[in-house]
């Protein structure tokens, strides 16, 4: 909808970029700044005029270059490796970080002054594992072009592949999804996906998870001991509760151990303080 969508979108991933070479990638350089400088080169910042500049992996920038990055998104001016002249353009910032930004201030790596003049609208992209019934939709569109390019034909997930896909918790992501799915499709002729197709650590680790889940209790209200069975959302408040503590009341940190996100928590926190089960 931004009058800056028929603009440059320009990429930048901050962490596959050596940082010796990452000023030169965002602001340029002139001819001679440097051994293999043999002409002018235009920085992302410069091709991204009127449009749209993403840093991706901006965690992983150099701390040096953090406070030229602060300068250049507060001022919209830059100067190029080597050069001398102050070139100024219309850019629009978008940034991602696979970690949480907040922790990284306060473990030093990321400036703190840069972090809020970046932090405008934040968007946060849940992991796979808190993505609920999207697993499944997404597993399916991964199998329907993967299977389109493969020239093969895939009739969707069986409900017992599905059922192991979304108890599966996802430690790599999107990215590991994408690498099953792909596998699926190059070692099998087709039709449903079955169990059997997925890979053996996915089988085993959501099984086992899926079995426990589904085992009945031996009486009602009680466990395989006879203990009372305590609904989900209370042991997920005490998980969440003893984390907070253990990290002194740092929220974000407690998420990092807890391996979700800081807004989970608060969001949980908010709906427990209004009685519901989050």
């Amino acid at each position: 909808m931004s009058p800056r969508r028929e603009r440059p979108f320009i990429a930048i991933n901050c962490a596959a970029i050596p940082k010796d070479l990452m000023e030169s990638e965002i602001f340029g350089h002139v001819k001679g700044a440097f051994t293999g400088a043999i002409s002018d080169h235009d920085g992302a910042a410069k091709r991204a005029n009127g449009g749209t500049l993403f840093l991706d992996e901006i965690c992983d920038m150099d701390p040096n270059l953090q406070t030229k990055l602060l300068r250049f998104v507060q001022t919209g001016t830059f100067t190029p490796v080597g050069g001398s002249t102050v070139q100024r353009v219309d850019v629009r910032f978008v940034c991602a970080t696979n970690r949480d930004p907040l922790v990284e201030v306060e473990a030093g790596r990321f400036r703190e002054d840069l972090y809020y003049r970046l932090h405008v609208i934040p968007i946060e992209m849940p992991p796979l594992r808190e993505r609920g019934e999207d697993v499944r939709k997404l597993a399916e569109a991964f199998l329907d072009a993967m299977a389109a390019e493969e020239g093969k034909t895939f009739e969707g997930l069986s409900e017992e592949a599905a059922a192991l896909i979304q108890a599966y918790d996802w430690p790599g992501n999107i990215r590991q999804l994408q690498n099953v799915m792909r596998s699926v499709v190059v070692l099998n002729p087709g039709g449903a996906v079955t169990e059997a197709m997925l890979p053996q650590i996915l089988r085993r680790q959501a099984g086992i998870s899926a079995v426990a889940a589904a085992r009945p209790a031996t009486q009602e209200g009680a466990g395989a001991e006879g203990e009372p069975v305590v609904p989900l959302w209370m042991i997920e408040k005490r998980a969440i509760e003893q984390a907070i503590a253990m990290c002194d009341g740092n929220i974000p940190k407690a998420a990092e151990l807890l391996r979700i996100s800081p807004s989970t928590i608060y969001r949980k926190r908010q709906a427990w303080a209004a009685g519901e089960e989050g």
